[in-house]
């Protein structure tokens, strides 16, 4: 009878060969509004809600943020979906007339 002889990780008793690999998370990015001095408020809660899945109250507070502080983080997405968003929320205050700004910031 012959002995097998076994190669470095090849079945050998007590050898133990652990692969994992590591699925790095996308990077995040900040979606913000920024204030300015002509559109309206009622506006701006309308864009949160409706673009940001806000309650109402929730909207209210953000959009007194963006008033008194000049701009504010309202959501955090994968770059697709802040893209998106960013979008969104530019065409929609354009066809209704207002200089509302939205923009993206790696997070």
């Amino acid at each position: 009878m012959t002995e097998r002889k076994h190669g470095p990780g090849e079945g050998d008793p007590g050898v133990a060969v652990k692969t994992r690999t590591r699925t790095q998370r996308p990077p995040m990015y900040k979606v913000m509004l920024l204030n300015d001095d002509y559109t309206p408020m009622e506006f701006v809660v309308h864009v949160l809600e409706r673009f940001f899945g806000m309650s109402h109250a929730q909207a209210f507070e953000i959009m007194l943020t963006v008033h008194k502080k000049g701009l504010a983080v309202v959501g955090v997405f994968s770059y697709e979906i802040a893209e998106t968003k960013v979008a969104q929320v530019m065409d929609f205050a354009r066809r209704h007339q207002h200089p509302l700004q939205c923009t993206l910031e790696k997070e």
